[in-house]
């Protein structure tokens, strides 16, 4: 098998893994916590949302952290945008690329975004084509792609007529989530089979939560099909509001672990990404779900 010669991992922590804590990481903390992870080698760091911080107050301080991080010329910094409001604090918070995100699954996009996928999509087409004509590239996040907690499996072409949307309108880049951790190799494999015939996989990147302990296995099965962008959490952090039981993203430390021993490059140091988790470990005070994690906490 010929494996990619270098993987980037897009780390979702500071945004997708806190928003799912009940415990608030305060804002000083967050900065030194998304300051670590900037030092690690990291290309790519989703640091928070604009979203009202009504739904979600673990990052109601989003312009805080924007305007208080040490930014890294070789970081792109990015944050979720629902819609206009959003976009204006984003821009003044000027973040580097815009995350939009709906769902493939009708049930799952009523109540992540309070909206019919047909309601999201003009939403979402004016936050992108703003986006862009401010400078910004924008990314689209599908929710939902390999299952969804209210409607079970969601059809193929079903999750593509919303990535089709979204590229329409102008997005870059393209994460397909397994926001509850159902996916299995096989089914990753029936996606991509499909998807990678409409999409070039340069613009595809993959979003696996780890409910069930597959994440890994969905990434080799991905790498086979020569996908080379994954979304990571450090630590194993996050979770999905809506779908009870999911777990976190796949683990940024595990996933790492996992490319250096296939002699796959990252270009990220694991001693450093170490560090970070240890800084986020200390302030929600509890162990983190990563299997480095549970190596490391089992050793002191």
């Amino acid at each position: 098998m010929k494996w990619p010669e270098k993987i980037i991992i897009k780390e979702v922590g500071p945004r997708d893994g806190l928003q799912n804590e009940k415990r608030i990481v305060p804002t000083d903390v967050k900065i030194d916590w998304i300051n670590a992870l900037s030092n690690t080698g990291l290309s790519y760091i989703e640091a928070t949302s604009f979203v009202n911080p009504k739904w979600i107050p673990q990052l109601g301080d989003a312009m805080e952290v924007m305007k208080g991080i040490k930014r890294n010329p070789d970081v792109t910094y990015a944050a979720l945008v629902p819609n206009k409001r959003g976009l204006e604090a984003a821009l003044e918070a000027n973040i580097d690329e815009v995350s939009v995100f709906m769902s493939a699954s009708e049930s799952h996009n009523q109540n992540n975004i309070n909206k019919s996928i047909a309601d999201t999509y003009p939403v979402l087409r004016e936050v992108i084509e703003e986006a862009i004509q401010n400078g910004k590239t924008v990314r689209g996040y599908v929710s939902t792609v390999f299952g969804c907690p209210y409607e079970g499996d969601v059809p193929v072409e079903q999750a593509l007529r919303v990535c089709d949307q979204l590229f329409d309108y102008g997005i870059h880049e393209l994460s397909l989530g397994d926001t509850i951790g159902v996916a299995s190799p096989m089914q990753v494999e029936q996606f991509l089979e499909v998807a990678l015939k409409r999409y070039d996989k340069s613009k595809v990147a993959l979003h696996f939560h780890d409910t069930r302990g597959m994440a890994l296995a969905n990434i080799v099965k991905s790498l086979e099909y020569g996908i080379v962008t994954f979304d990571a959490s450090l630590g194993g952090l996050g979770g999905c509001p809506y779908a009870p039981g999911a777990s976190g993203n796949v683990a940024t430390d595990d996933l790492v672990h996992m490319l250096d021993k296939m002699g796959i490059e990252t270009g990220i140091d694991a001693e450093k990404l170490m560090q970070a988790s240890l800084l986020i470990q200390n302030s929600l005070q509890k162990s983190l779900p990563s299997h480095q994690m549970a190596v490391f906490n089992a050793s002191k």
